[in-house]
């Protein structure tokens, strides 16, 4: 018995492909991969993304914990701790460094030009010049980018329009950018003026200035929102859910989770296919793929959530085409 030992990692290996596991290379021997992963949100933000993170690397040989290791930082919007952060991330020289946002992504770009980084939510990375090209990067990044072009934009807006036709003037929620994207600016405006509409950058930091914004927006007389992505409007989610109900503004989101929540609509990225997504990057890049080859992808499937209780109590019509066109609706 002793002398066939040798055969067992064959007979597994066989074993696991007649169960229809698909296989995989091996992995880097004896040797603990790290990785640290900095967030500009919370732990709450990126549960999910961790959860499937995780199946996904375990799917391609990964033991999780053992031959990876991921630690996770979260800046919860606090992007003035970055400088610190990212210099005591580049001392503890991990493997590999994983970057959720535009600030954490052009910190990264300012503290190293060695460590290879995997960004994901990244709107423009050309635009804060951590990538030359999306097809090839250069340099030590790769990733996900959630670009938002004039028509990823321009069709939030037409969606406020269908439900909402005597709009004119509309606020764009947002954080306060750092670094500024012109490019998502100018995204914004092109998307707004194909509808014969004006939009306007609203930035806000935290839950005093939302309530303040409202006020001020209703003042100002918008009709509409398009609420972005951040850290601070997840986190103030609800607060602002319930103040586009409470001024009776239709609200388009960018990620469904708002809608869910009670938010009119959402339209953008499926994060759900994120994390098989950044799975394959931070697979590849141990075995020796190096991340200014990897091209940069952008987002694969948009979705639009419709909440239909939402539109009943703004005593909103979501037309039956816009209603067929829902990847998902909440009765």
């Amino acid at each position: 018995m002793v002398a066939m030992s040798w055969l067992v990692p064959f007979l597994t290996l066989a074993i696991v492909s007649a169960a229809g596991v698909l296989p995989v290379a091996a992995q880097p021997a004896e040797r603990v991969y790290r990785i640290v992963a900095v967030s500009s949100g919370g732990p709450d933000q990126e549960r999910t993304l961790q959860a499937g993170l995780h199946e996904h690397l375990r799917e391609r040989g990964w033991q999780v914990g053992r031959s990876v290791v991921i630690e996770w930082r979260y800046l919860e919007g606090n992007y003035e701790r970055l400088p610190e952060l990212m210099d005591d991330i580049v001392r503890l020289k991990p493997d590999l460094l994983m970057t959720r946002g535009g600030p954490a992504t052009a910190a990264a770009k300012r503290a190293t030009a060695v460590l290879p980084i995997v960004m994901w939510g990244v709107t423009d990375p050309i635009g804060i010049g951590v990538v030359a090209s999306l097809a090839r990067p250069g340099g030590n990044f790769t990733g996900l980018s959630d670009h938002q072009d004039p028509e990823i934009m321009g069709k939030r807006l037409q969606f406020l329009k269908e439900v909402a036709p005597g709009i004119a003037k509309v606020a764009h929620l947002t954080r306060v950018q750092v670094p500024r994207v012109p490019q998502y600016e100018m995204a914004l405006e092109a998307g707004a003026r194909s509808l014969g509409l004006t939009a306007k950058m609203w930035p806000v930091q935290a839950s005093d200035d939302i309530d303040k914004a409202f006020t001020a927006m209703v003042k100002e007389g918008i009709q509409a929102l398009d609420v972005s992505y951040t850290p601070v409007t997840w986190k103030h989610r609800r607060q602002i859910i319930d103040l586009a109900s409470q001024h009776r503004l239709p609200a388009i989101y960018w990620h469904r989770a708002y809608a869910l929540d009670g938010g009119l609509m959402a339209y953008g990225e499926d994060e759900r296919e994120v994390p098989r997504r950044l799975a394959v990057y931070v697979d590849k890049i141990p075995r020796g793929a190096k991340a200014a080859d990897l091209p940069v992808e952008q987002p694969t499937k948009l979705e639009l959530v419709i909440n239909a209780r939402t539109a009943k109590a703004l005593r909103v019509t979501i037309p039956p085409a816009l209603l067929q066109r829902a990847d998902e609706v909440v009765q």
